[in-house]
């Protein structure tokens, strides 16, 4: 394929198909990590009847997301960037900008690790209050983060596919890492296959060796398909200054952004967990139910980000609104689809927790709030990622920061202050996707983010 094929076949078009064309690959490659996660506090769940296993589960998830998001906000940052150089036509510059982003989370991970290894014991000392739930969740933790250099890696082979509108190649790596994933979990929680029986630790390593897998298969997928080859990803393996400030300018507020985000989430859980350990439990698997039927909304704001960014790159920012609308519009349908499912079955939903009848009445009132807080979250990310493809990261920052102020305020007075019960308190989240899509709405509309140039 010559240089003007690749080109041309790097930019993106406006219409439904272009856009599920792209969504829809990116809502598998989502997917397959949230059942990955979904299945180890199934698996987590039968440890034992009465929910300790799996609130654990909930502060240990919650704390490694607050990492994860980190690489996250990196690979929204480059895919912008890559997406751009994309529509601009300037396919030579993708690999520069794609190693320089792969030195940079390496070193993110790293201090990730070191971070977890020499903090964590004090600021859950400082947060939990039952004892065995913290020694649990700090042994888990000490073990779980060694994935993160490979996530990490993962994310930028995400921004990598997405921004070069070959989401397609998403499938491969996600499908290892769930084959892996499940099966030793099955092996490591309880000793089956022969496997030792790890308990809940079973649960980290098994996450280890399946994101390590996935990893290593998309690249070798990339590979064969002659993907680096074309985009030469492996002849700039040298520290390019102006290309790593880029990125992390790009990056830095997202980072901030998802930072903040899940710090206001880990206080969320912390309210939740002086409620008592059903309670959290129940926002655990709430959370596990937020993530799963997400993934569409989460696949068409990537889909948003990356070509919104595309668009600009060849001109057409006067038809940035229209594709916004034509996202939501397609975000929309398929969500009302889950909303409707989640409230039609809530309880084979809760069942496959292999929680008491207690839990599942409990669940169902705190479920049908969180399933209407997926309705609204379907439009306000697209607006939201909107922002991020136009380049003017820092908007982002600054609007997820008057949010959150916002919702820190409700949770505190609804669960600490005035001891409401846990369905209110999950009111947040509507309080939460309501802020971001009024911020972002306005400022998409308002124009002043035209003449951006990244």
């Amino acid at each position: 394929m010559d240089l003007a094929n690749n080109t041309k076949a790097y930019k993106v078009g406006i219409s439904n198909r272009d856009i599920l064309k792209m969504a829809l690959p990116i809502s598998l490659a989502i997917l397959v990590p949230q059942i990955n996660f979904v299945t180890n506090n199934i698996f987590l769940g039968h440890l034992d009847e009465v929910g300790n296993a799996l609130s654990t589960a909930g502060i240990t998830g919650v704390y490694y997301l607050l990492f994860a998001v980190v690489g996250q906000g990196l690979n929204n940052g480059l895919q912008a960037l890559i997406a751009r150089r994309a529509g601009e036509g300037r396919v030579e510059e993708i690999g520069k900008l794609f190693s320089q982003g792969m030195f940079i989370a390496l070193a993110l991970a790293f201090m990730g690790i070191a971070a977890t290894w020499l903090f964590a014991p004090a600021v859950l000392s400082w947060s939990l209050h039952s004892a065995p739930l913290r020694e649990q969740a700090i042994s888990f933790l000490r073990i779980r983060i060694w994935g993160l250099p490979c996530l990490y890696v993962y994310q930028m082979r995400n921004a990598l596919l997405v921004g070069t509108n070959q989401s397609k190649f998403l499938v491969y790596g996600t499908l290892a890492e769930t084959i892996v994933n499940i099966t030793l979990d099955y092996g490591l929680i309880f000793g089956n296959l022969g496997l030792p029986a790890l308990g809940f630790n079973g649960a980290a390593w098994s996450s280890i060796i399946a994101e390590a897998s996935g990893m290593l298969v998309v690249f070798a997928v990339i590979h064969a398909k002659g993907i680096s080859k074309e985009l030469q990803l492996y002849k700039h393996w040298i520290i390019d200054k102006p290309n790593a400030r880029l990125i992390l300018i790009q990056s830095s507020p997202l980072v901030f952004q998802y930072i903040v985000s899940i710090v206001a989430w880990v206080f969320f859980y912390i309210l939740v967990e002086h409620h008592g350990r059903q309670a959290l439990a129940i926002s655990n698997a709430m959370r596990n139910i937020f993530g799963l039927f997400g993934v569409f909304t989460w696949a068409f704001a990537s889909t948003t980000n990356a070509m919104v960014s595309n668009i600009i790159g060849q001109g057409m920012e006067n038809r940035v609104v229209e594709l916004i609308n034509n996202i939501c519009k397609l975000s929309l349908i398929i969500t009302f689809g889950i909303f409707a499912l989640v409230n039609l079955f809530p309880r084979v939903l809760l069942s496959i927790y292999g929680q008491d009848a207690a839990f599942i009445s409990a669940g169902i009132p705190v479920l049908r709030v969180v399933s209407f807080a997926i309705i609204l979250m379907s439009f306000s990310v697209v607006w939201l990622s909107a922002v991020t493809g136009t380049g003017n990261t820092r908007i982002n920052l600054l609007i997820e920061a008057v949010t959150i102020f916002i919702y820190c305020f409700y949770v505190y007075f609804t669960l600490e202050k005035w001891q409401m019960s846990i369905v209110v308190g999950w009111i947040s989240e509507w309080v939460y996707w309501l802020s971001i899509f009024i911020q972002a709405f306005f400022y998409i509309r308002s124009g002043r983010w035209k003449g951006k140039i990244i």
